[in-house]
């Protein structure tokens, strides 16, 4: 098969580029594909990996109007046999109007003919409109989830829609009564040897890693950071790395201005792919500042891949998420920088606990392993295309 994958793609740096980069990866090395041709978002940021098998094609921009009619285009022009797309709702811009109508393109490709699966990352259901930036009033909020309740139903008009939780395909076929909701999981970042789960000599590094400004805020970790240096901890540092979200620019440069007393905090900015592993090997633990979430978390994902301990907040459908895909955290009441710091010196003060974590995250995050989700994948587009 020729296979079509919409989705950000490197060097851009959208929201699900780096899983794009490792499931494209997986999926061109699949021996029942020819071919990958990725639909990326356009970007001035340089030239898209080169990698066996795939062909990249810069086709949408972030926020803009007509990236229905571009992609669909794009797809059909280029003669694939079936197209995936890599999706979480603001995939195709953070403005409700462009990021809605985006998200129609997989009804409109299977209209075209062209067998069409999504990979969906999260639900406006499990989403706080409020927390995101995206709506402020109550009927702002309440306009929002009904939007976001249609697109849902658009995007099932594709062949099939995989989610990585099984509770959000129960919630999804009963709410929408299908039955093309399906199970697939996140799938393992790294396919390399079983990580070292020692930290390096040297400070001990608490590394935060994300799109920031919304309702993942760095300010009470920086605030259960100076509560730590006033115990004594004097050899922690914090590494906050990633960039604002596009819903709150500037707010990274404003933090780095109020918390600049603070000795040993480092602001990496964005982290090339190639840094990654480094980042999280250098860590002692990662943190989650987040006041709510949005689904299955691809940096905690990432955390486990490199064998890390989680500091998590106590939110209660990210806890019974986490630890159904089997990952364990040391919790911390969300907002609360004295808990944040409480649990903080537990990992610290533990490293029997903190390896142990490490080891069971490494697990839940390499039990299924990207090439066998690419596996699943491909047969189901294979079946949609013999049929």
């Amino acid at each position: 098969m020729r296979v079509g994958f919409v989705s950000a793609f490197p060097p851009g740096r959208n929201s699900l580029n780096e899983y794009g980069l490792h499931f494209v990866r997986a999926l061109a090395a699949n021996p029942e594909v020819d071919e990958v041709v990725v639909f990326a978002d356009r970007t001035s940021a340089g030239t898209p990996p080169a990698i066996p098998g795939v062909t990249v094609v810069p086709t949408w921009t972030f926020n803009r109007i007509h990236n229905l009619p571009k992609v669909a285009k794009a797809v059909r022009s280029t003669g694939v046999d079936a197209v995936l797309f890599n999706l979480q709702f603001a995939s195709f811009g953070d403005r409700k109007v462009p990021g809605g109508v985006g998200l129609l393109t997989p009804a409109l490709t299977r209209r075209l003919g062209i067998p069409t699966g999504v990979i969906l990352h999260n639900l406006v259901e499990n989403v706080d409109i409020r927390d995101t930036g995206a709506g402020a009033s109550p009927l702002a909020v309440r306009l929002i989830q009904a939007a976001g309740t249609l697109l849902t139903r658009a995007l099932l008009a594709a062949n099939y829609v995989s989610l990585t939780i099984p509770r959000y395909v129960e919630m999804v076929r009963e709410r929408y009564r299908v039955t093309n909701a399906i199970l697939a999981p996140h799938g393992s970042f790294e396919d390399s040897l079983v990580p070292s789960f020692d930290i390096p000599d040297g400070p001990r590094r608490l590394l935060a890693f994300g799109k920031w400004g919304t309702y993942k805020k760095v300010d009470v970790l920086l605030e259960a950071y100076e509560q730590l240096l006033q115990r004594g901890y004097e050899d922690v540092e914090v590494w906050v790395a990633g960039t604002d979200t596009n819903n709150a620019p500037g707010y990274l440069e404003k933090v780095a201005a109020q918390y600049s007393h603070l000795p040993g905090v480092h602001f990496t900015g964005y982290v090339d792919e190639d840094d990654v592993p480094d980042l999280f090997g250098s860590a002692t633990a990662v943190v989650f500042p987040y006041t709510s979430t949005t689904g299955s978390s691809g940096v905690l994902h990432q955390a486990g891949s490199y064998g890390r301990a989680a500091v998590l907040p106590l939110i209660g459908d990210f806890v019974e998420i986490i630890e159904e895909e089997g990952f364990l955290g040391e919790y911390f009441l969300p907002g609360d920088a004295g808990s944040l710091a409480d649990a903080l010196t537990k990992v610290l003060d533990d490293p029997i606990r903190r390896v142990d974590m490490g080891r069971r995250n490494y697990s839940a995050a390499a039990g299924i392993a990207m090439t066998d989700v690419v596996d699943w994948h491909v047969v189901h587009l294979a079946k949609l295309v013999d049929a």
